[in-house]
């Protein structure tokens, strides 16, 4: 059993020999995405809610990870992020306070930005536009929102002025609500962030959004729907 693990391939960008699932089914993954977006959006702003996204992000991740043919769920990367998410979770709930609470955001930020690394990976390694890598595309999306809500609530929680301009901090889902409506580049122009970092944060999300949804979504869409079209005519 040892000696057919370690003549196991090991994964390498661009190898799919190597991958352990295959089917790259993401709508398993964008399951836990949704409940992150949802909780987000309802939870009070309070130490526990920081806790429970953390963990949110690192189970999610984990998910992809296995989704992805990267790692298993068993694997010592898994194990020990969620190990990690676990420790900072009882850390924020019995501490508490803002530089905590920041501190867990920016992890929380950072685990669903490899949660984009490695669902990306999953879509790439397909080598074709098809229905589960648009599903993979869509939760991308949904992911890159949810980065900048914690790196807002990072900024909030960790800067010494309020983060809009409107002279707060804004709760959690108002900036869920500014994150989204900046990613898809709508500007209600109701809540402003009100620092350079803030604007230039806003700035770089607003570029993303709007280049991925012209670039990424609009093309795989296309050619989902020319794939189609194909094969209903062989």
């Amino acid at each position: 059993m040892a000696e057919a693990s370690a003549s196991a391939p090991r994964w390498r960008p661009g190898s799919r020999v190597a991958r352990l699932r295959a089917t790259r089914s993401f709508t398993i993954v964008l399951v836990p995405i949704v409940v992150s977006f949802l909780f987000a959006s309802i939870a009070p702003d309070a130490p526990w809610t920081s806790a429970v996204l953390v963990l949110l992000e690192s189970a999610t991740l984990v998910l992809a990870m296995w989704t992805s043919g990267v790692a298993r769920a068993d694997s010592q990367a898994s194990i020990g992020l969620i190990v990690v998410a676990i420790v900072a979770a009882v850390t924020v709930i019995v501490s508490g306070g803002s530089l905590l609470v920041g501190i867990v955001g920016i992890l929380s930020g950072l685990l669903t930005l490899a949660t984009v690394a490695v669902i990306s990976i999953g879509v790439l390694d397909q080598g074709e536009v098809n229905s589960k890598s648009v599903l993979g595309a869509i939760s991308v999306y949904i992911l890159l929102g949810l980065v900048f809500v914690f790196v807002y609530g990072a900024v909030a929680a960790l800067g010494s002025n309020p983060f809009f301009a409107q002279g707060t901090d804004g709760t959690r889902a108002l900036r869920l609500y500014f994150s989204y409506v900046t990613l898809a580049t709508l500007g209600y122009g109701d809540y402003t962030p009100g620092g350079n970092l803030g604007h230039l944060l806003a700035v770089i999300e607003a570029l993303i959004g709007q280049l991925y949804l012209v670039i990424v979504l609009t093309v795989m869409l296309t050619r989902l729907g020319q794939s189609h079209r194909g094969r209903a005519q062989t």
